[in-house]
């Protein structure tokens, strides 16, 4: 009888593999990383951009950009923002995966941050299924993209540990439903911390810049 071998099985054990050298690359040189995940168009890097705002002057940061075209746009916009950066042209792949992490990091100046932000490619679905070696994940949803996301696209929300809700300026013009998905967010991930936020006006980043910044100093603080 011929050998079955379980391809998916393998490309996942390796992925994971490599995700945990990149956690312990990042462990010694004392950064925290975190996963941002999110559909296209929900203002992934306008929240980076307000993000750095916010912790400039209190935080250390750099940001890898995952993008499927070979452009440059938003970690140019990152570096006008004063932050290094640097992107990873997936070559079309719908997501960012360990491999490609370990690859970018030797360009990321590991040793004068405290924290990495890497972008993930704009995708609901695949970017769930793989680790980074990041050491927690964040989720982005917008008004505009509707209510229902939780219960369509289920995986994404379970593993992550926080989820801003963005763009809610235009909550008054739109027919979205607040508490029917944050309700939705919560029956998948009960402990997950919710950020209604407007980069707009700048509603609701200051309480984010302040949760980012409290774990960063807890993981940078030696335990007793």
């Amino acid at each position: 009888m011929s050998k079955i071998v379980n391809v998916v099985e393998e490309i996942m054990s390796s992925n994971d593999d490599l995700a945990a050298q990149n956690r312990t690359r990042l462990d010694t040189a004392h950064v925290l990383g975190m996963n941002i995940m999110a559909s296209p168009g929900s203002g992934k890097t306008s929240v980076i951009l307000q993000t750095i705002e916010a912790l400039k002057d209190k935080l250390r940061l750099a940001v890898v950009e995952g993008d499927t075209a070979p452009v440059s746009i938003d970690a140019d916009k990152v570096i006008l923002a004063g932050m290094p950066a640097v992107q990873i042209n997936t070559g079309g792949s719908c997501h960012l995966d360990a491999v490609m992490l370990r690859q970018a990091l030797p360009e990321v100046p590991l040793d004068d941050i405290d924290l990495l932000i890497v972008e993930n490619v704009g995708n609901l679905i695949c970017p769930a299924s793989f680790s980074l070696g990041t050491h927690f994940n964040v989720v982005i949803a917008s008004v505009p993209e509707g209510d229902d996301k939780p219960y369509k696209y289920p995986k994404i929300y379970r593993g992550i540990d926080a989820l801003i809700l963005n763009k809610i300026d235009l909550l008054p013009y739109i027919d979205f439903d607040v508490d029917y998905f944050k309700r939705g967010v919560q029956i998948l991930n009960p402990n997950v911390v919710f950020f209604d936020v407007s980069c707009k006006t700048g509603e609701g980043i200051a309480a984010w810049a302040a949760w980012l910044k409290q774990r960063v100093q807890a993981f940078q603080t030696p335990a007793n």
